[in-house]
């Protein structure tokens, strides 16, 4: 069975596998880690102080006001500083100050990380590293199919196993090249130029 195969793996992809399911995946059945940037999808990104708390509309510093959970995400409230004073008043004359009510003044919602996909330090300098390969992967992939191995002209298992194998000799054969002559070669056309 594939998946006693592969274990401890590290997945590296772009923004559209950005996706819970996936990072579920890979971390439950593989046992692995996701090297994947977030993906932003229309996300406010509220100004904050170095301790993690929200700035309001006036530019004042929010406070903590509880914690609650619903659809699966634990959420914390963050409150105007001014929300229980009785002589106060909002310097940006906020919507909710005047409503009448005991609690006014605005409120905010930070969601805390308790999934695997927000745990992720994506700006440390090795989830960077790891990602960096990514581009390097991918343009190998490219040169690859530039050599006419993605639409095979023959039927034979042995045969296309032969021209695959023969396909990545001739990569590696440009890449040592490349490193040799101190020049970098983008495709096999390059090199056949110059010899």
């Amino acid at each position: 069975m594939l998946v006693d195969c592969i274990t401890e793996c590290i997945f590296i992809a772009d923004k559209g596998y950005d996706v819970k399911s996936v990072y579920n995946l890979v971390k439950d059945v593989y046992h692995g880690e996701c090297v994947i940037p977030l993906n932003k999808r229309n996300t406010k990104n509220p100004e904050k102080l170095p301790s993690g708390h929200p700035i309001c509309e006036a530019g004042l510093a929010m406070h903590k006001d509880g914690r609650f959970s619903d659809r699966n995400r634990t959420r914390q409230k963050y409150c105007c500083p001014f929300k229980r004073s009785k002589s106060g008043c909002c310097p940006c004359n906020h919507k909710n100050w005047n409503n009448g009510k005991k609690t006014r003044g605005c409120t905010k919602y930070v969601t805390i990380p308790d999934d695997y996909r927000l745990s992720i330090d994506r700006e440390c300098v090795s989830f960077k590293k790891i990602y960096a390969l990514r581009t390097e992967s991918e343009r190998y992939n490219s040169c690859f199919k530039s050599t006419g191995q993605e639409r095979l002209w023959i039927h034979v298992i042995n045969a296309a196993r032969n021209l695959n194998i023969i396909a990545h000799i001739a990569l590696l054969a440009t890449a040592v090249a490349a490193v040799v002559t101190k020049c970098s070669y983008r495709s096999l056309k390059s090199v056949k130029r110059i010899t």
